[in-house]
C-alpha cells in the first residue's frame, strides 16, 4: 500500500457502512459487499493501532 493509511477516514467510512447496512432500503446483495469492505477496514485499523501502540511502548 503506497498511500498513507488515514485512521479517521477509515472510521468515517465504517460509520457510513453501518448506516447503509442498517437501512432497510439497502439491497441484501449490497450488504454482503459492504460487510466485506468493513472487514478490511477494521483489519487496517487494528494494524494501525498495533503500530501506534508499539511506537509508544518503544519510546
Amino acid at each position: 500500500m503506497n498511500k498513507k493509511f488515514d485512521y479517521n477516514k477509515a472510521l468515517e467510512r465504517l460509520e457510513k457502512i453501518a448506516a447503509q447496512v442498517e437501512d432497510p432500503a439497502t439491497p441484501l446483495d449490497d450488504i454482503a459487499g459492504l460487510v466485506k469492505e468493513s472487514r478490511g477496514l477494521v483489519e487496517s485499523c487494528r494494524e494501525y493501532l498495533r503500530g501506534v501502540r508499539e511506537n509508544i511502548e518503544n519510546q
